[in-house]
Order: structure tokens, then C-alpha cells, then sequence
């Protein structure tokens, strides 16, 4: 079922997309693409919010906002590592519980899109898919990069709501974002 997911979405990229198959790697030129809009309103998120809202929570139980940040950094050094089998140079480091300040969480947030990056770009459709440890499975390793992706979006998803609650216009909303 993952797979007909991944492959369905991938299918979707790649018609709507102009040249995104003209590389010889389609599905791997997919998750870069389906990486490049993530990462952008990410990254012009961790832009437009002041450094006053990083501590914002809406609710006590949940995450700040630069908490999720930070757990998103994380989470793509981590994702990204698993699916191309590249040394997780975060490892023994939580960005989200050790990070705070705005600039320290841009620069976190930037290295392990940098990182993931460098991942993306070393992939092709035949290493793509390979089997590796995934969550107590198998899983090829695009499919780890496209959950890469979803949990990229999920979470910024949560950054929509909170940058609302706080009045601001998110850039996936923003004029000219699409």
C-alpha cells in the first residue's frame, strides 16, 4: 500500500511537472521536487517569524514553534541519513531540545536541508530502490524520502497554524506563492 502510494504520488509529480522525467531518474527527480517546495516554506518561514514568536505555543502540551523547527532539523538529518545510508552527522545531538534562538534554529534547519540535499542529489532510481531498516520494516529508500517529505509537510502544516494564530500570512498563502 506504501508503495502504490509513492508510486501514485510520484505519477502526479511527474505529469504536472515539466521536465521533471527528462533526467533518467524520474521518481528520484519527484522526491527532489516534492523537497524544494518543503523546504522552501520552511526555510521562509523560519525567515518571517520574529524571534518572539519561536517560543509561541498555542497550547501548553504542545510544541513551540521553534521547537518544531528544531524537530524538523532533526527529523531530516535523521530521514535523510536512513534513506541514502550516509552517516547522520546529528546523531548524538537534539536540535530540538538544545536549540532556542532564532538564529541557531535557521542555521539548523538550513544544515540538514543542505544535508538532505546532498542525499537527494547523489540518488538515482536504481539506488532509490533499495531496501533498507526502516521503523522495524524494509522500505525503499525513496520511500524514506518521500516520508522525508510528508513529515517536511506535516509540520509545516502545525508552523501554518501557529504563524495564523499569530496574524501572520504563511508563504505557501503568500502572494505570487504559487
Amino acid at each position: 500500500m506504501r508503495k502504490l502510494a509513492l508510486y501514485a504520488c510520484c505519477a502526479v509529480l511527474l505529469a504536472t511537472v515539466p521536465g521533471l522525467a527528462q533526467s533518467g531518474n524520474p521518481m528520484t527527480d519527484a522526491m527532489k521536487a516534492q523537497f524544494a517546495i518543503a523546504k522552501g516554506d520552511l526555510t521562509k518561514t523560519a525567515d518571517q517569524v520574529t524571534e518572539a514568536n519561536y517560543a509561541f505555543k498555542p497550547t501548553p502540551d504542545v510544541r513551540s514553534l521553534g521547537a518544531i523547527i528544531g524537530h524538523v532539523a532533526d527529523a531530516n538529518f535523521y530521514f535523510c541519513s536512513t534513506a541514502s545510508g550516509a552517516a547522520n552527522p546529528m546523531k548524538d545531538t537534539s536540535i530540538e531540545k538544545t536549540k532556542t534562538t532564532k538564529a541557531d534554529l535557521q542555521k539548523a534547519l538550513a544544515d540538514s536541508i543542505a544535508f538532505c540535499d546532498a542525499q537527494l542529489g547523489a540518488m538515482t532510481d536504481t539506488k532509490g530502490a533499495e531496501m533498507v531498516d526502516f521503523f522495524g520494516g524494509k522500505q525503499p529508500r525513496l520511500a524514506v524520502f518521500a516520508f522525508n517529505n510528508a513529515h517536511d509537510f506535516e509540520h509545516y502544516g502545525n508552523l501554518v497554524t501557529y504563524m495564523r494564530l499569530k496574524g501572520m500570512v504563511p508563504p505557501s498563502s503568500q502572494k505570487g506563492s504559487m
